[in-house]
């Protein structure tokens, strides 16, 4: 599971919600990276990384996309 949101006005803003590896399936968190996307191909820059229980995710994204946020490909 992974989703990339990006913000409605800084559009090289963006979140990627991914699942973390490192989680037991029966209590799975989801890593959230916020990030922005760099010119001329350079990497990402990574600029905060929270980690929450996939409820909280998802309450997480519902709300950004009531705030204007909209969903992307990946950006990196």
């Amino acid at each position: 599971m992974e989703g990339w949101l990006r913000h409605p006005q800084l559009k090289d803003n963006a979140l990627r919600f991914h699942r973390d590896p490192k989680s037991w399936n029966e209590d799975a968190m989801v890593l959230v990276d916020h990030g922005r996307e760099m010119p001329h191909g350079d990497p990402a820059l990574l600029k905060t990384r929270q980690s929450l229980r996939s409820s909280d995710a998802l309450i997480l994204y519902k709300h950004l996309m009531t705030m204007g946020w909209s969903e992307s490909e990946p950006v990196w």
